[in-house]
């Protein structure tokens, strides 16, 4: 369970995450439950029953697969790098980048830091490998769902 402090506007929101199931989270804002329908699941880490399907489904394929998906879904994935790209869930700065090129890494490391609304947010690895690119530098501004970098 997750507890976030949110303002909007000037308003003051408490945000508790206490269930996250594919693309359906169950949160409370403020003490009132709501569920919340997400393009993709938020932290392959947390569910990997969700995201390891994808990638795991043909063993044989497994490397193969992914980067062959990958152009199809995102033209910058490719001009990234060979690999999975890892996106940013939310629009924000990028503040420091914990890997670099040619780093090993497995699924639920730290990759980077990305500032959004004065909250630091830990950008965590969905996929286990080599860290085949980086695509941004600290500083940059980046919008939801740009390639930060990608893990082959």
């Amino acid at each position: 369970m997750n507890k976030y402090q949110y303002k909007v506007q000037g308003v003051d929101y408490e945000v508790e995450i206490e269930e996250v199931e594919g693309n359906i989270a169950k949160v409370n804002v403020n003490g009132i439950p709501f569920e919340v329908e997400l393009q993709q699941p938020i932290n392959a880490a947390k569910h990997p029953t969700i995201v390891k399907p994808k990638v795991e489904a043909p063993k044989p394929a497994a490397a193969a697969a992914p980067v062959a998906a990958a152009p199809a879904a995102a033209a910058p994935a490719a001009a990234a790098g060979a690999g999975n790209p890892v996106k940013a869930p939310l629009p924000g700065t990028v503040t420091t980048i914990n890997v670099k090129v040619g780093d090993t890494v497995a699924v639920g490391d730290v990759v980077l830091v990305l500032e959004a609304m004065k909250m630091q947010n830990n950008i965590e690895a969905e996929y286990a490998g080599t860290v085949t690119s980086i695509v941004v530098n600290p500083g940059d501004s980046v919008m939801e769902g740009a390639v930060l970098l990608t893990i082959g």
